[in-house]
């Protein structure tokens, strides 16, 4: 009996070491990096150039010789107008906080991004030159936004039944996202998002003044945009965790 535990003991001695180096190992978490989110939209302005010239010139002898002095005097008045049209390209640097908030919420790691400071430059939304250029230092995987549409609302609407009014300001923000792997350039996930946001104030008919929050309108939006963002990557990931509950 004794020969008999004395060998158990050793087989599982020799083993454990052989269970522990077969033990699966836990996948690497991503390391993401989020840019801020790229715009470009085409800005009008009205231009009116108005332009005077004068010239003058005098030519004549002493009075002694008797001769008569010439002048002459020239005016021009010039006037253009017209629609100057240009491409604005850039970046908000708003609504990323809550999309890193979400990422780490679903399990993942979020590296700091290098801002860009090239300024109306097309190089912006060529995302993958800007990642062999290393603004996006340490990550795996960099989620890339744009914005296709942004739009503040302000609404003034009597209320039913009262004689009160109702003051409002929203806005509506959509973006297209894409993952884009680092090592290989591609793109794992693909999607557009929209946030939304809003603050509605009430004026009496015995008058004053309201004026909604935009800071509570922004936050708002920000938060709706992040949890849509999070939402979209689970499905598109199959991301199944202990992930802690979204706003």
């Amino acid at each position: 009996m004794g020969r008999m535990i004395i060998g158990w003991m050793l087989a599982l001695v020799l083993w454990l070491p052989l269970a522990v180096q077969a033990a699966p190992k836990s996948p690497a978490v991503a390391k993401v990096a989020v840019s801020d989110l790229a715009y470009e939209e085409q800005v009008s302005q009205y231009i009116r150039a108005v332009s005077l010239r004068e010239k003058s010139s005098e030519r004549g002898r002493s009075s002694n010789t008797s001769e008569s002095f010439n002048s002459k005097y020239d005016r021009s008045y010039e006037e253009n107008s017209g629609v100057y049209t240009y491409i604005d390209r850039g970046e908000l640097h708003k609504f990323t906080g809550d999309i890193k908030g979400a990422l780490l919420g679903l399990g993942m790691k979020v590296v700091q991004a290098k801002p860009y400071t090239v300024k109306n430059n097309e190089k912006l939304f060529d995302v993958i030159d800007r990642i062999k250029k290393g603004y996006f230092p340490g990550a795996d995987k960099v989620l890339f936004g744009t914005i296709s549409s942004i739009e503040f609302r302000d609404e003034v609407n009597p209320v039913a039944g009262s004689s009160s009014t109702s003051v409002s300001l929203s806005l509506e923000l959509v973006v297209e996202f894409s993952l884009i792997d680092t090592k290989n350039n591609q793109v794992t996930a693909s999607f557009t998002a929209m946030g939304e946001g809003q603050d509605t104030r009430l004026l009496s008919a015995r008058g004053g003044r309201v004026i909604p929050s935009r800071g509570k309108v922004i936050a708002e939006t920000s938060r709706s945009l992040a949890d849509e963002v999070a939402s979209q990557l689970e499905a598109q990931l199959g991301i199944v965790g202990e992930a802690p509950p979204r706003r």
